[in-house]
């Protein structure tokens, strides 16, 4: 790619347009490495790279290219002078397998809270993380970076409309302040599991028509409300403490 049209690739416009978003930084390369063993599509990524790190090892194509070229297209303040140029993952295989459960975020509007969901969800594996229209981009430089690199190692699904999933799955859960309690046995037998946008949450006429079990997190009742990834963090754990 031209370096002009790298940079539009900030824009989610851009990199729908051209079907390709940007990885900064040595782990996240790093990451994006480990990750095209398995994924041939990766292998198409191209490295851009400041004299400093001329001598990386990689089979990617590698360009080097000035610090001020590298300071325009970084999208942090300080870059550190390596950043990979990466296709799209948009084109997943989107039949579930019987061994992973769904986490569906509706309308999720913050990089930072998508990341680290996407990091947690990757962590503890046996996940599928399922994007409702208008949610944030998944590839925003801030939520690639607060994934820590799990962006390319979590099955994901974008732009699924929230009226599908019943055709999809048996048994559909949701987080609500008046629920069963996560600890609740009955908590893991679901398939797929609504976590609803920061501020409104999730449309109470589309649960009802889902038929989803609601369950809530136990907390002191001083504070009517837990962020978004922590919930979604605290969940992940209690389906997958009791693993065989």
């Amino acid at each position: 790619m031209k370096l002009d049209d790298i940079k539009k690739l900030h824009q989610k416009k851009y990199r729908d347009q051209f079907g390709f978003f940007l990885v900064e930084g040595e782990h996240l390369v790093l990451e994006l490495t480990k990750a095209a063993r398995h994924n041939p599509a990766l292998k198409n990524a191209e490295l851009l790279v400041t004299e400093q790190y001329q001598a990386w090892p990689t089979t990617f194509k590698k360009t080097t290219i000035s610090q001020k070229n590298m300071a325009l297209i970084a999208d942090t303040k300080t870059p550190q002078g390596i950043i990979a140029v990466v296709p799209h993952l948009r084109q997943l295989n989107t039949t579930d397998t019987l061994k992973e459960r769904a986490v569906y975020l509706h309308e999720v509007q913050d990089p930072g809270n998508l990341g680290t969901i996407m990091r947690s969800l990757a962590w503890f594996g046996g996940f599928r993380c399922l994007l409702s229209p208008n949610s944030v981009d998944p590839y925003n430089p801030k939520a690639v970076r607060a994934s820590m690199g799990a962006v390319f190692h979590l099955p994901m699904e974008l732009d699924v409309p929230i009226d599908s999933l019943r055709d999809r799955y048996k048994s559909i859960a949701c987080l609500d302040m008046h629920g069963l309690s996560t600890s609740d046995p009955s908590f893991k037998n679901h398939d797929c599991y609504l976590f609803g946008n920061e501020a409104r949450g999730l449309p109470k006429e589309k649960l009802e028509a889902l038929s989803a079990t609601a369950f809530t997190i136990p907390g002191s009742g001083a504070i009517d409300s837990l962020n978004l990834g922590s919930a979604v963090n605290i969940c992940a754990y209690e389906l997958v403490r009791h693993r065989p």
